[in-house]
């Protein structure tokens, strides 16, 4: 038995199955979506062999090539230099061979100790597609596995060829060779003698290498070159002579004339009876489907179609169940209630954690049914589709067709997240484009958002809350692209950059992926409800207590109770008269135990702040209760429920039953008329990112502009709130 332990990289493309195939052979759950530009974070796995041998693997980003286009690319082309894998095992979409290889040559260019993966070998079949593994095994020299990720095949060989791969590996791998023709050979061979003459990088890179991507004008190294040395410099303009000589005469460019070249190398390669198809069967499905799914007019509206029946089926279905959670909070409330005595350790579990945990918790259903549908147009492929179709909207509000996947990532459907969509833009090359979509992103209905206005839409829309819904989610789109269009044309100026994108094809998503991917989703919602919410829901708990009513107000209250009750017992007696007067003296008092619960609210902490923000709040319409709700959910947007529900809670002295049931407890308070309703609703799009994407977006940018995005879009849908309030107060 060994004890060796070697390190394994995983690398592909979007949409190669990578994360999938990494997932069957660490067993872990990592996200994994079918659509462009998921991985974007470092993920690693241990796996231990048959024979003792531990691998320890990491899940690159998905790149479509090594060339710094994007952070992705230059994350996985870091990690196999600086970290040197003992192999990197490269996964292919065997349907996209010739496309899948490119990715493959540049890391065999760098040296790489490469296995391939030859992925979806079932998708194969079925276009009835012949790949011969073991003749390009041989032609490239480096093991070939044929896989199947989403079924877990392939998983063991390619691990058992990767510790194979890694314990054979020579001290230098010789980088794979390709002839770049005439024109570029010359000035390869120039550079690289030039490279190793001076030593110029060549302790990190590959000569060859550097001279490779000093001609396709790489940004990182040549910004890396620029500090090396003074031979950074004459490489520059020598490449600047070159691709003059080049435009002048065959009218392109050295980068373009080296991708020719390799994409000429794969077709020479795929030639060599690698390939055969059946001439009858080269139809595919999926563009047979695509015509019509991504037609002009008929694509936008299925998308819409779709959307509207996820709302339609979230709202008609999940009433059940989210009533049996709410009954199941309501009997929790009562037993603590009764077995409790009155005072203040009561009122922190009742008041602050069930009733703010218990109204968060009860829009778990709803939130299941909405990401198990997410997740399955996710995994089928139809994601893709819908950036392809939102690509020229995208460029004409001045943002990137790769746009379209931070927005879907952040709630653009609802459910997501802004934390992984404002991460998700690393993939827009442009810093203009990229900025424009981190600010315009956590505009969309993520999953907390998705709670508060599930609520909202019960309470004041009962009627149809699949259609106020569907309005919410096409306003988000609706204001995210005017925001956008606006920093472009003022904050943000600069041109557009072109946009090109592979559409997966269509998979049909297994069941078992299906459910984890959605349980994933909704761990995290009931993790946060139990850790963030319970912890915030508890100190507004604390914040709408103390400083408690002084004694002498109390006495107030209760000296006019004891005038009630004296009246009580002067009017009440056998009849009807005396049953009409006893019903009068019980309204009389429960409006006075209410009077008393909103003084005392109004005493604490959070009723002054609430009610010290009404000057400013008033031209939106905001009660001071929604003011409350609104600061809490500032650290995570799921508080604005749960704080309401605390609110209302300890605002009345109503029984626990009818206090869990917020959204009555809102339609029932005159306070929430329908412009406030709407400007409410408004606000909650627009207003600050929650504290953990704040925090996300000065990682990916700069303080500067996390600070701007917070009090820019604070300011922003303060201002919208007071224009829907006020004009809409003229009709309603």
């Amino acid at each position: 038995m060994s004890d060796k332990v070697l390190y394994v990289a995983v690398a592909g493309q979007p949409n190669s199955g990578k994360s999938t195939m990494f997932n069957a052979m660490t067993g872990a759950t990592a996200r994994v979506g079918n659509y462009p530009g998921i991985s974007v974070e470092r993920t690693e796995g241990n796996v231990r062999l048959p024979d003792g041998t531990t691998i320890r693997l990491v899940d690159l980003p998905g790149t479509y090539s090594l060339t710094a286009y994007s952070q992705e690319e230059v994350i996985a082309r870091n990690v196999i230099f600086n970290e040197k894998p003992d192999a990197v095992i490269n996964l292919l979409d065997a349907t996209s061979l010739e496309r899948s290889l490119y990715l493959t040559l540049q890391t065999m260019e760098i040296g790489a100790n490469v296995v391939i993966g030859l992925n979806m070998m079932d998708e194969v079949k079925k276009q009835h597609i012949h790949i011969d593994s073991e003749k390009l095994s041989a032609l490239l020299g480096v093991p070939v596995v044929e896989c199947c990720a989403r079924r877990g095949m392939g998983a063991d060989k390619l691990l058992e060829m990767a510790r194979q791969q890694a314990l054979a590996r020579p001290e230098t791998i010789e980088p794979l060779y390709i002839s770049y023709g005439p024109d570029i050979d010359p000035v390869l061979e120039e550079f690289t003698a030039k490279i190793e003459a001076a030593g110029f990088m060549t302790e990190r890179y590959p000569a060859r290498w550097l001279a490779i991507k000093y001609l396709e004008e790489d940004e990182v190294i040549v910004a890396q070159g620029r500090k090396a040395g003074p031979l950074g410099q004459a490489l520059e303009q020598r490449v600047a002579e070159v691709s003059a000589a080049l435009q002048a005469t065959r009218n392109t460019y050295p980068e373009a004339m080296i991708a020719d070249y390799r994409y000429g190398f794969i077709n020479g390669l795929t030639r060599q009876d690698v390939i055969s198809r059946e001439d009858d069967m080269r139809f595919n499905y999926s563009d047979k489907i695509d015509k019509v799914v991504t037609h002009r007019l008929l694509g936008p509206v299925i998308m819409c179609m779709l959307l509207y029946a996820m709302f339609y089926i979230t709202f008609t279905l999940g009433a059940y169940p989210q009533g049996w959670v709410e009954n199941l909070f309501a009997l929790l409330g009562a037993l603590v209630e009764s077995a409790l005595p009155e005072g203040l350790l009561r009122s922190m579990i009742v008041n602050g954690a069930i009733d703010g945990v218990g109204a968060v918790m009860s829009f778990t259903p709803l939130i299941l049914l909405m990401f198990l549908m997410l997740v399955f147009l996710e995994d089928l492929g139809y994601m893709g589709r819908v950036a392809y179709m939102l690509d020229r909207v995208m460029q004409t509000f001045g943002l990137h067709g790769a746009s379209v996947m931070p927005f879907i990532i952040s709630g653009g459907l609802p459910g997501g997240c802004a934390v992984p969509g404002v991460m998700a833009a690393r993939t827009l090359r442009s810093k203009r484009e990229r900025l424009a979509t981190i600010f315009t992103a956590p505009f969309m209905v993520c999953g907390a958002k998705t709670t508060a206005f599930i609520m909202l839409t019960a309470a004041f829309f009962p009627e149809n809350p699949t259609r106020a819904m569907f309005i919410i989610v096409l306003l988000a789109w609706a204001f995210a692209l005017l925001t956008a269009l606006l920093l472009r044309k003022t904050v943000i100026r600069g041109a557009s950059t072109p946009f090109i994108m592979e559409l997966p094809p269509y998979r049909l998503p297994t069941l078992h992926g299906v459910l984890i991917h959605t349980w994933d989703r909704v761990w995290q919602y009931i993790k946060k409800a139990g850790t963030v919410i319970l912890a915030v829901s508890i100190l507004m708990w604390a914040l709408m207590t103390f400083p408690e009513l002084p004694e002498a107000e109390r006495e107030a209250f209760e000296a006019q109770r004891r005038g009630i009750e004296q009246q009580a017992r002067a009017h009440t007696g056998d009849g009807p008269s005396g049953q009409i007067a006893e019903g009068l003296i019980t309204d009389a008092l429960t409006a006075m135990d209410d009077a008393e619960a909103q003084a005392s609210l109004l005493h604490t902490f959070a009723g002054r702040l609430g009610k010290g923000l009404e000057p400013v709040t008033q031209y939106a319409g905001f009660p001071w209760q929604a003011n409350i709700a609104l600061i809490g959910a500032f650290a995570a947007k799921e508080v604005f429920v749960s704080t309401m529900a605390t609110t209302y809670s300890m605002n009345s002295a109503a029984e626990i039953e009818e206090s869990t049931d917020l959204s009555k407890r809102l339609a029932t308070d005159p306070a929430y008329t329908r412009p406030v309703v709407f400007s409410l609703i408004v606000f909650l799009l627009l207003y600050a990112p929650c504290l953990v994407t704040v925090v996300a977006i000065i990682r990916e940018t700069s303080l500067g502009w996390g600070l701007f995005t917070l009090f820019g879009s604070l300011a922003f849908s303060y201002l919208v709130a007071v224009g829907v309030y006020q004009l809409s107060s003229l009709f309603f």
